[in-house]
């Protein structure tokens, strides 16, 4: 896959992630995408699937009142996409890590994107 068509994917993803637009999210996204979540080198959820991808989506909306990711850095080979993300939550909810309602969180991290069929196939969340 040409770069410029998986930077357009990859940068329409955020942006609709930023903006809360689950079906916009979907749009680039494959049938059979796979999403992982890891924190601290833990895997702590998988999706498989869009439908899978979608629940989860929809359902992490409550948790935030503003979201933004911002990408620090783009690394490409083959058939993947690296980005280094700086992300910034505004609590909606209280966790269970003592984040209240109105904190904000801010994490470093990457997120790596696999193609197929001109769409993005896997995302893997690591911070």
């Amino acid at each position: 896959m040409e770069f410029s068509q998986a930077k357009k994917l990859v940068t329409d993803y955020i942006e609709a992630y930023n903006r809360f637009d689950v079906t916009s999210m979907l749009a680039p996204l494959h049938e059979d995408v796979v999403f992982r979540n890891t924190s601290g080198d833990e895997v702590n959820m998988t999706t498989n699937g869009k439908e899978s991808f979608r629940q989860q989506a929809e359902q992490a909306k409550q948790y935030f009142s503003q979201r933004e990711q911002r990408i620090t850095d783009w690394q490409v080979a083959d058939n993947r996409v690296e980005v280094l993300i700086d992300y910034t939550g505004v609590a909606a909810i209280e966790f269970p890590n003592g984040l209240k309602p109105g904190d904000t969180l801010q994490l470093q991290g990457k997120s790596v994107f696999q193609f197929a069929d001109g769409l993005i196939s896997s995302i893997d969340d690591i911070s």
